[in-house]
């Protein structure tokens, strides 16, 4: 008599499982899983690791050819960068267009700058600042 180890009627418990199939699913996770934690990094660099620069107007005041922009710079210490402000007729279109740059250790400055204009402006706009 042969004692053979009893096995389930095929079928009976699902499919077997295929270790070719199983090998495949665990090499497209791991390589999900690395791309993932990638991104992450990436983004976490880009998002604490860089200094960043921002500003406020505060107030501004007009004359017949400039801008004086009251601005108020927040920043990390010893980061340097530019803030771009622009100003435009009553029409709309753009009468002037400058970068205002920003250096030193101070985190915040309060500064007047002057926007230079080719004609009248009516507004004072700060488009973005950026940190070198």
């Amino acid at each position: 008599m042969t004692t053979a180890s009893p096995r389930p009627p095929e079928g009976r418990y699902g499919r077997s499982s295929d270790a070719r199939s199983d090998h495949r699913l665990k090499l497209v996770a791991a390589v999900l899983g690395t791309l993932l934690l990638a991104a992450v990094a990436y983004f976490g660099y880009h998002y604490v690791g860089q200094s960043r620069i921002s500003a406020e107007i505060i107030k501004y005041d007009f004359t017949e050819n400039a801008v004086k922009v009251h601005l108020e710079v927040r920043k990390d210490s010893g980061a340097s960068g530019y803030c771009t402000i622009r100003s435009q007729a009553e029409s709309g279109a753009e009468v002037g267009r400058a970068d205002f740059r920003f250096d030193g250790d101070a985190t915040r400055i309060d500064q007047v700058v002057t926007l230079r204009t080719t004609s009248q402006g009516t507004t004072a706009q700060l488009l973005g600042c950026h940190a070198d």
